[in-house]
């Protein structure tokens, strides 16, 4: 599985966090972590959670991510921008059983985290068992199990009634301030798009902005 994990201004300082905690679950399970989003306060690359969503649609309808970490300071925010777009279905996620219900249940691709509000003593291990909660078993088995066809079922209707209601991705970002599309579009942003993009109309897309 590719991951993608994404902080904005507000929380960039907390990036080496989560970071750390994220490969330290994922990795030994055969899993890529790509980090595109801000490192650090200073970083030159300014992005919102705006930008965030623009960047989690790219990725995970281009095939170049099959799940997205991301947050802000409460969360909400993040939640909002990633779920505004088709192919998305972000959760939020406070403690484990968050993030164990929302793969089991709701089968989303992308996890919506506070990194600010609630994020105190012993916030590190509670991300670590959120990532392990998430990504410690296949997704859609159910809870309980006896349910998992129906909310299955559900789900998948659910990523298509977003596909119907949604303009497609390019139709939309192209209405989209072009101003918030083009800076989301950050080198580390590029480096895992450029590395497993499977859709040419997406990449000839995003290539022709960073010309």
């Amino acid at each position: 599985m590719k991951i993608a994990m994404m902080n904005e201004f507000s929380q960039a300082s907390k990036n080496a966090i989560v970071l750390a905690q994220l490969k330290d679950v994922v990795e030994p399970m055969g899993h890529t972590v790509y980090n595109t989003g801000m490192c650090c306060d200073d970083d030159p690359y300014y992005l919102t959670y705006l930008n965030l969503g623009v960047q989690a649609a790219l990725l995970l309808n281009s095939g170049a991510a099959d799940f997205v970490v991301t947050g802000c300071g409460t969360g909400q925010g993040a939640l909002m921008a990633l779920n505004a777009f088709p192919g998305v279905v972000c959760g939020y996620c406070i403690e484990p059983t968050d993030a164990y219900l929302f793969l089991q249940i709701n089968n989303g691709n992308a996890l919506a985290i506070p990194y600010a509000k609630g994020f105190g003593w012993g916030a590190e291990l509670n991300i670590h068992t959120m990532f392990e909660k998430a990504f410690g078993s296949p997704k859609g088995l159910g809870y309980p199990p006896e349910r998992r066809e129906s909310q299955n079922r559900n789900a998948a209707n659910l990523f298509r009634m977003k596909q119907a209601t949604c303009k497609p991705l390019i139709e939309g970002l192209k209405e989209v301030d072009p101003d918030i599309v083009k800076k989301s579009l950050t080198p580390r942003f590029l480096e895992c798009f450029r590395a497993g993009c499977t859709d040419d109309a997406l990449r000839a897309f995003v290539e022709d902005l960073v010309k």
